[in-house]
């Protein structure tokens, strides 16, 4: 776990979350000169794209970040840092292993603990308003952003942001991951999800019925167990701050904005704030979206900045997104993954549920679905589980899955193995039309309903065991071949057999003999089963049952 945390908080800030992120070996300080623009993105992107093993992908810490004019900027920035790999994010949520990540979602989400306003805070050591925000290098132009897709984006980004808003009616505030497009020292474009219902958008709906500005408060970079806030879903009205605090144990300290009546972590590194315009919208993008595809222009939202606040020590942001796996990937997929298991075994009560799993690699988690079984469980318990997949959120599960607890998830070839020989089209699917297309790539014909596809991959019967050899023969081959020098070994499931039910102990002894050299005892057993007047691949248990019948 991570014990370093701020003295007298009681949990840790992001300096804190590097330092331990060093300490556990997974963290790159670049020390050279990058440019944001063209070379930095890029560099950390290739740890997701070269073959490197997910355990093996790390943080990377830029002290020197630089542009193309060759501009130094004096805040160090940091991308990978919240959730390149699942031990990074584990850290940040300070829990003992990676199966504790759900039930700690879990009791945050209902045991919150409301923020605790305080005087003073870090984040407020300088404050940047009125003309000194204005002009060129000043303002948003101060700030490492860097470009997360050259090559297609548009301008420099902010991605890794905690957006905080306030409902004008409840006064309850929201945070939310949002991107923000860069045009001017105090100017910024905002995307608010439209179609995934985003509490900052129904905000901003209610102050434009009121004919006001917006209130906005933007995060760049905050305490790790606020800033796991913003991708999380939660139910429109939840303070994530309040969940925050749930997941520490003890209140988050917060204090006031300096020209917005909002409230932002005490201990974040940089708050923007400003006003979003409500009655006008302007073009905002490209840009490349987690999606995976480039999101082309739309409009947007418009924000007038009226202050930078930050630490002195301050370290920005940044995250990796666009092609999945990814950064932003992995903090969803292990937030979402233990909430979708909840939602379908705790509060639907389905039986024989052991594990959702949502397909990470370039498909993005919300489009297949994969929900893994105990094997015998009841068919009426399968197709209320694939049925209520759909009911937790419009925007994930296009194909839900349900596969038996000898599948791996993880593997994709391993479920189309499964959907070969335990599916049967025409009884095992179910087409469900009138879903939302969700979030995704958009043209000009791009539809404004979509569908789902519900599969039942289950065994129906017991079938033969999976052809490898047992595993007791595959693990003694194992140690041969290290003996032997040979590559190192990544086992990859299924990597031994087993059965699947439909195998008797005559076979098995069969086997075991045949292991031992022994199989020719068994010739004038064979002779005294013949049969005449057959036809070849008649089933041997057909006949005889017939025969003994």
């Amino acid at each position: 776990m991570n014990k370093a945390v701020t003295r007298g908080v009681g949990y840790a800030d992001l300096h804190d979350h590097i330092a331990a992120l060093d300490a556990a070996g997974l963290l790159y300080r670049i020390d050279e000169p990058v440019n944001k623009d063209t070379e930095l993105h890029p560099l950390v992107r290739w740890q997701f794209r070269g073959g490197i093993a997910e355990p093996d992908r790390k943080a990377f810490l830029f002290t020197n970040v630089v542009d193309g004019s060759g501009r130094r900027y004096d805040i160090p920035l940091i991308v990978g840092g919240i959730a390149a790999n699942p031990e990074i994010y584990r850290i940040g949520m300070n829990v003992p292993t990676r199966e504790e990540i759900g039930p700690a979602w879990e009791r945050a989400i209902a045991n919150p603990i409301p923020p605790r306003v305080v005087e003073t805070g870090p984040v407020q050591d300088i404050v940047v308003t009125g003309d000194a925000l204005r002009g060129p290098g000043n303002g948003m132009e101060s700030l490492p952003v860097p470009i997360s897709t050259p090559g297609f984006d548009a301008a420099p980004f902010l991605t890794m942001t905690g957006v905080i808003t306030r409902d004008p009616v409840t006064g309850v505030q929201n945070m939310g991951t949002y991107r923000g497009h860069l045009k001017g020292p105090t100017h910024l474009g905002c995307m608010m999800l439209a179609n995934l219902r985003s509490g900052g958008l129904e905000h901003w709906r209610k102050y434009k019925e009121r004919g006001e500005r917006m209130p906005i408060a933007i995060l760049l970079g905050a305490p790790p167990l606020v800033t796991f806030q913003g991708p999380q879903k939660l139910p429109l009205g939840f303070d994530e701050l309040s969940v925050a605090g749930g997941l520490a144990g003890v209140p988050i300290d917060v204090v006031k904005g300096r020209t917005v009546d909002l409230l932002v972590p005490a201990r974040a590194e940089i708050v923007v704030e400003g006003y979003v315009d409500t009655e006008y919208l302007e073009p905002e993008g490209p840009f490349g979206e987690s999606h995976g595809y480039v999101a082309l222009e739309d409009y947007n939202m418009i924000i007038e900045v009226t202050a930078i606040t930050r630490r002195r020590d301050a370290v920005m942001t940044s995250i990796i997104s666009q092609v999945t796996p990814s950064e932003s990937s992995v903090v969803k997929r292990l937030a979402y993954e233990p909430m979708y298991l909840s939602h379908l075994r705790d509060r639907l009560g389905i039986h024989g549920l052991t594990r959702v799993a949502l397909h990470e690699p370039l498909t993005n988690l919300r489009r297949f679905v994969f929900l893994q079984f105990k094997t015998g469980t009841a068919r009426s318990e399968i197709w209320r589980a694939l049925e209520g997949a759909l009911a937790l959120q419009a925007a994930i599960g296009k194909f839900v899955v349900a596969i038996d607890e000898d599948i791996d998830p993880d593997n994709a070839d391993a479920v189309f193995w499964a959907m070969s020989y335990r599916c049967n089209p025409v009884e095992d699917t179910r087409v469900v039309p009138h879903r939302e297309p969700g979030h995704g790539p958009r043209t000009e014909g791009t539809p404004l309903v979509d569908s789902a596809m519900l599969i039942d991959a289950t065994m129906k019967s017991p079938m033969p065991p999976l052809a490898l050899p047992k595993r007791e023969y595959m693990e003694r081959a194992k140690i041969l071949w290290e003996r032997l020098g040979l590559p190192g070994l990544r086992p990859e499931t299924p990597w031994h057999g087993y059965s699947l039910g439909d195998w008797t102990e005559e076979w098995d002894e069969n086997a075991r003999l045949a292991a031992e050299g022994r199989w020719m005892e068994r010739s004038g057993a064979y002779a005294q089963r013949r049969r005449a007047g057959i036809e070849p691949n008649i089933s041997v248990r057909s006949v005889e049952d017939r025969d003994d019948g």
